[in-house]
């Protein structure tokens, strides 16, 4: 039997730490003297703890831990943590790329970030249009008819409304649209005005300052960046419009945010 200041020279795992870890059920004495408290450890604990040394400098956390000498499958778990260390390496990636670039002195119009959108109920329509600029006379129509429809019907907060193109490139005419609105629960429908849940959406999301006529350069800049990154396009693009012609008199101070779903 070992002491627990033995266990600790022989384990190189401090005091402090042995008894985190038995606090936390990883690794318990294998006795403790009722009288003095004295903490006592089996040579073969010494196993055990390097078993947990090793995870801990992997990254694993102690509920893990707890998990794989409690039965579960190990390769599992790790397989799971692997995952979440790409998705950091990833993001750690983005990072640095964004860093050099201003460390470099590079001129940045946009600053592209990474965001989640939840989940949620949306009215949408979908429709035809002879050109682009013809979706900010068509878009209010929907929102009236939609109300129309459904009078007690109340968006969510804060507002989430956006429009897809979807045709998958670029058209000057004809071009084929969808409009949509977060709201908080379903309601009548018509042959224009329809319900669907939006699930969760990782998305790149840039703010564009100005008029719309210029928001291709949003849109190549997102590309550009996703591919430079390593994201994989997972759906059609998204322009929601935060201010504009609705509520401010210059067209230099219209905001809108493009977000392109990534993987």
């Amino acid at each position: 039997m070992l002491k627990i200041g033995e266990f600790s020279k022989l384990s190189m795992l401090t005091v402090k730490t042995l008894r985190f870890y038995e606090k936390e059920g990883l690794l318990e004495p294998a006795s403790v003297d009722e009288w003095t408290g004295y903490r006592m450890y089996q040579t073969w604990q010494l196993q055990t703890a390097a078993r947990i040394k090793a995870y801990r400098q992997l990254g694993l956390s102690i509920a893990q831990i707890r998990d794989i000498l409690e039965g579960a499958d190990a390769r599992r778990v790790l397989e799971e943590h692997a995952r979440e260390l790409q998705r950091q390496q990833q993001s750690i990636a983005v990072s640095l790329s964004v860093i050099n670039s201003l460390l470099r002195g590079d001129a940045m119009t946009y600053q592209a970030t990474v965001k989640t959108i939840p989940s949620c109920i949306v009215y949408y329509s979908e429709a035809t249009l002879g050109a682009y600029s013809d979706a900010m006379q068509w878009i209010p129509a929907q929102g009236a008819e939609a109300a129309a429809l459904n009078p007690g019907l109340k968006c969510t907060e804060p507002p989430y409304e956006f429009v897809e193109y979807l045709d998958g490139e670029y058209r000057e005419t004809n071009v084929r649209v969808r409009h949509s609105q977060a709201v908080t629960a379903f309601g009548v429908e018509s042959d224009n005005i329809k319900f669907r849940q939006v699930p969760e959406t990782k998305v790149l999301s840039i703010y564009h300052k100005g008029a719309y006529d210029n928001l291709g350069e949003a849109y190549a800049y997102l590309a550009k960046y996703a591919e430079e990154n390593g994201y994989q396009v997972a759906g059609p693009s998204r322009e929601s419009y935060i201010d504009g012609i609705w509520n401010k008199d210059s067209v230099d101070e219209w905001l809108t945010e493009v977000q392109l779903p990534i993987l």
